[in-house]
């Protein structure tokens, strides 16, 4: 499968997963807290995150669009699918799969900002620092990968790979 090395067990992405969970839980006791997945790379690591985090949450989804079938971002970010529910006044974590150019994550972040939450802040399974074009502040991280192509756990490439169980490099 495209010569996949891989750079990061799913033990390891569990063991990471429950922690980033406590440290949500514990920082989000007692407030209206809703995450919000960004579609479609994200969705195996929000399911893993939400049955680990131990206070009552809302959750929501939001589908953008830069990379097409390309492995660049275009930069162009748009919006496929916009949140449904009501969110004022609420704190909202976006729960991403990987920050890349910052790109994305810092339309996200105005974006939903406009949205009158009581705060936004990222929660990224992963983080590629080495490719970052725009300074994005990442509240929870899992770990941070080299700048080659990832695929798994979430992350594909012309839609395959999401299933696989880990996470892996298919290179540059």
């Amino acid at each position: 499968m495209y010569n996949a090395k891989l750079l990061i067990s799913r033990n390891r992405i569990m063991k990471r997963v429950a922690e980033l969970a406590r440290k949500i839980s514990g920082d989000y006791k007692g407030k209206k807290l809703v995450l919000i997945g960004v579609l479609k790379g994200s969705f195996i690591f929000l399911s893993d995150l939400i049955r680990n985090i131990n206070i009552p949450v809302e959750v929501d989804f939001i589908q953008v669009s830069s990379y097409g079938a390309s492995r660049v971002s275009s930069g162009v970010i748009k919006i496929k699918k916009d949140i449904d529910i009501p969110v004022v006044n609420k704190h909202l974590l976006i729960v991403e799969d990987i920050v890349d150019f910052g790109y994305t994550m810092d339309y996200l972040l105005k974006f939903l900002s406009a949205k009158k939450p009581k705060s936004v802040k990222v929660c990224a399974l992963l983080d590629k620092p080495s490719r970052r074009r725009v300074k994005v502040p990442i509240k929870y991280k899992g770990f941070e990968v080299p700048d080659e192509f990832i695929v798994g756990y979430g992350l594909d490439f012309n839609e395959e790979c999401r299933n696989l169980p880990d996470i892996r490099s298919i290179g540059k």
